[in-house]
């Protein structure tokens, strides 16, 4: 993203479905970043999982992210959306997410409108996940469940779009070296997963 966008956020929002896969095409693996984590994972099957990358509706709209508790097995400490493996009970990704979202910051079911996919991506934990594009109502309540959730916080989407707040680097990991982008706000880093799959969401939106 080359420069600021000149449309009104909410104008951007309007158009997000434009940019996103289809309710009716969902994707299926393996993940679009799934050469590079090949050469870390192998080609061992990953293990399903849906996140819900929410909007939250308002004069100032704001994307929904959480802190994971520091006591988890994997990515403790870390920025993410709200989600998690697919259980078998799931009907779909659509499902996982909500479920996940429900459970982890008691977010009602009734008060997010799936508007879309993006392509799937690979995690270094092996799971391929599915993320769940969607707009959540303003008057939604959200909590941390403190079992897998330390935070829940919001930042205005208009940040994202500021092309100065992306940061760009390369990491060495396990003898490969990866590019990696973050973007950091009141003090959360937002990296890993998380910011790869926020990217391909601002990029889309950028083409759309």
């Amino acid at each position: 993203m080359d420069g600021a966008p000149k449309r009104s956020v909410e104008r951007l929002l309007d158009g997000l479905p434009q940019a996103l896969r289809s309710l009716s095409d969902p994707p299926a693996a393996p993940g679009w970043n799934h050469a590079q984590m090949a050469d870390l994972l192998g080609e061992a099957p990953r293990r399903p999982a849906a996140v819900l990358i929410g909007v939250r509706e308002g004069v100032q709209p704001r994307l929904v992210l959480t802190v994971r508790t520091a006591h988890l097995q994997s990515h403790a400490g870390q920025v993410a959306f709200p989600g998690g493996r697919q259980d078998p009970e799931d009907v779909n990704a659509i499902d996982t997410a909500l479920r996940e979202s429900e459970e982890e910051i008691g977010l009602e079911r009734a008060l997010v409108q799936p508007l879309g996919f993006l392509d799937c991506f690979e995690t270094i934990s092996g799971y391929c996940v599915t993320p769940v594009v969607a707009r959540i109502n303003e008057r939604a309540v959200l909590y941390p469940t403190p079992a897998e959730v330390a935070e829940v916080f919001e930042v205005p989407f208009a940040f994202f779009l500021e092309p100065a707040n992306l940061k760009r680097y390369v990491m060495d990991y396990r003898g490969h070296r990866r590019p990696m982008v973050e973007f950091v706000h009141g003090g959360h880093r937002i990296w890993g997963a998380t910011a790869a799959m926020l990217l391909n969401l601002l990029e889309r939106m950028e083409d759309a």
